[in-house]
């Protein structure tokens, strides 16, 4: 890859991770769901007519409707807990938590997909990463005290799950004859009344609501849903899948480096430690077979 990609990958990595800082941030003015909900419409409406400038169609082919329901379930299932996860516990935790989802994904696809067996580097990379996101639940410190909950450190880890399921979805159903614009649309859009109806057990949808709040709302819909992920599809048309893909690592250290520098967060050597286990997990987690190739990561926006 050359250095353009690269920086460009590194600078998209920083955009994820600056994501659930403004995720966190605007959890302030809104309830954590109902903001879910309203940035699924958002994301909906620009994925949907960038569909329609495109010239493509809506329609889907037999057998893929009741996987696309299910594909919004389960991503309405993935932002619930992500959303309510940045309500209760840091950017560092949740970063370090939410990023291990390769991990899920090729312990799933070990036995759910044929041709996804782990190698020796992979087995690896899984021992490191889990045991990264178990000394991340497990170990945290009193000056975390007030700022960071084990069920918030939960939902994190139930967030990591649903990125993984709505993977392994897309790629052992129907829904893989479809083009990636028209998947992110269906999780959009079929997301939206599940999340609304989760929204009413949550609490008042509106809370400390100031400007700042509406300002990172739509950077939420248009920089990272929107923008983000044609970026990604942008990207993935010049450079290989496999080099792409290998960027994953950096998600977790970079959440780590702007809950620090943004909203002031300790840093902790548990953490640290932690942070740096996942990383090190999800680059041989990235790395192909002898003889084979890297499979994709998918990036959550």
């Amino acid at each position: 890859m050359d250095a353009a990609g690269a920086g460009a990958l590194i600078v998209f990595a920083l955009l994820l991770a600056f994501n659930q800082v403004a995720i966190k941030i605007v959890n302030e003015g809104l309830q954590p769901v109902f903001f879910a909900a309203l940035r699924s419409v958002g994301g909906a409406i620009c994925m949907g007519l960038w569909i329609r400038l495109r010239g493509h169609r809506f329609e889907l082919p037999p057998g893929t409707l009741k996987w696309g329901v299910a594909i919004g379930a389960v991503f309405a299932v993935e932002f619930i807990a992500l959303f309510v996860a940045l309500d209760l516990t840091t950017v560092t935790r949740t970063s370090v938590i939410f990023y291990s989802m390769p991990l899920w994904l090729a312990v799933a696809a070990h036995f759910l997909l044929p041709g996804e067996k782990m190698h020796k580097a992979k087995a690896v990379g899984l021992l490191l990463a889990f045991a990264g996101v178990a000394w991340a639940i497990i170990m945290r410190g009193s000056e975390e005290r007030g700022t960071a909950s084990l069920i918030g450190d939960l939902a994190a880890l139930v967030g990591a799950w649903g990125w993984a399921a709505v993977a392994l979805i897309v790629r052992a159903t129907p829904l893989k004859q479809l083009r990636p614009e028209m998947q992110n649309f269906l999780q959009l859009a079929l997301s939206i009344p599940f999340l609304f109806i989760a929204s009413l057990f949550f609490g008042p949808f509106i809370r400390d609501l100031v400007p700042l709040h509406g300002f990172l709302f739509l950077f939420q819909v248009f920089a990272i849903v929107s923008f983000g992920f044609m970026f990604w599809m942008w990207l993935l048309t010049i450079y290989r899948a496999a080099e792409v893909a290998a960027f994953s690592f950096l998600s977790p250290l970079f959440g780590i480096l702007l809950g620090w520098l943004i909203l002031g967060e300790r840093v902790t050597a548990p953490i640290l430690l932690a942070g740096g286990l996942v990383a090190a997990g999800l680059l041989l987690i990235n790395r192909p077979a002898p003889g084979g190739k890297k499979a994709q990561v998918p990036q959550k926006v």
